[in-house]
């Protein structure tokens, strides 16, 4: 009997697998590298900025805001950190689309259509991104930009 109950589960098994993602995710180690290297780049920059870093859903993973950062900035690097995930675009586009463009309509989706957020992407697919507020729009790109690199490169390093 017992083993009629294992080959029906084992049957079972790719049926389930039909049925159900398998959605890859960010850990916190991953986002505490994305923050570090972020931090690294603002602090070379001069600058005092906050980093999120998001799962797939836009869920903060991690929040890191540096000593006499601006206040505003967990809001705004988070608004921006979940426009990357939720779009898979970094935020830049939507800056130089509203700019460029006169897209107003991007005004009216819940998004911060403000340079400094990048998503995290593997083998395509967006699993998670990061979000940075303190600097100029090009200033939170940029770090943004090399926590994710980061992030890149030790990923290679592991294969």
């Amino acid at each position: 009997m017992r083993a009629l109950f294992a080959l029906a589960a084992l049957l079972a098994a790719p049926v389930a697998a039909q049925l159900v993602h398998d959605k890859p995710s960010l850990t916190l180690a991953a986002a505490r590298i994305i923050t570090d290297a972020a931090q690294a780049e603002a602090e070379k920059r001069g600058l005092k900025v906050t980093i999120v870093v998001v799962d797939p859903a836009g869920v903060p993973v991690a929040l890191r805001r540096m000593d006499d950062a601006p206040q505003p900035g967990p809001d705004i690097a988070t608004g921006k950190a979940q426009t990357a995930a939720r779009f898979g675009s970094p935020t830049a586009l939507y800056e130089q689309r509203l700019q460029k463009e006169g897209q107003l309509r991007y005004l009216s989706f819940p998004m911060v259509p403000s340079e400094g957020g990048v998503p995290v992407k593997l083998n395509g697919r967006t699993i998670g991104a990061v979000g940075v507020s303190g600097g100029t729009s090009q200033e939170d790109g940029l770090i943004a930009g090399a926590g994710v690199a980061a992030l890149e490169a030790a990923l290679a390093a592991r294969k």
